[in-house]
């Protein structure tokens, strides 16, 4: 079974930057893919960006050249870097990871972007 912490949300003004962590409470490569999501009020949940099982990574256009996706082993954390920050990126981010077997979610940390 596979636990995901995420932080590092919080309330920022548009046009700054917030990196979001989500540490695994295993090694990262016992997990086949892991990707970060979120969710805004009265939306569905939508993927942001990815970690595929072959290594390469896709960011969804809406955020394309603002956000990064990345990943240290040695902490068993993966992380998103949000730069040029707009009112519209305002949700809930959540993590999830694929062992393989099942998928796992975070608890999700909230993000709001005040304009």
């Amino acid at each position: 079974q596979v636990q995901l912490v995420e932080s590092g949300g919080g309330l920022v003004q548009a046009g700054g930057s917030l990196r979001l962590s989500c540490a695994a409470s295993v090694s990262l490569f016992s997990i086949r893919a892991m990707a970060w999501y979120r969710q805004a009020p009265g939306n569905e949940r939508e993927l942001v960006a990815s970690f595929t099982s072959s290594g390469r990574t896709n960011v969804a256009d809406s955020v394309k050249g603002r956000f990064t996706i990345s990943r240290d082993n040695a902490k068993n954390t993966m992380y998103l870097q949000m730069n040029s920050l707009k009112p519209e990126d305002t949700a809930v981010y959540y993590c999830k990871a694929d062992d393989g077997s099942f998928w796992y979610w975070g608890q999700g940390t909230q993000v709001t972007v005040s304009s």
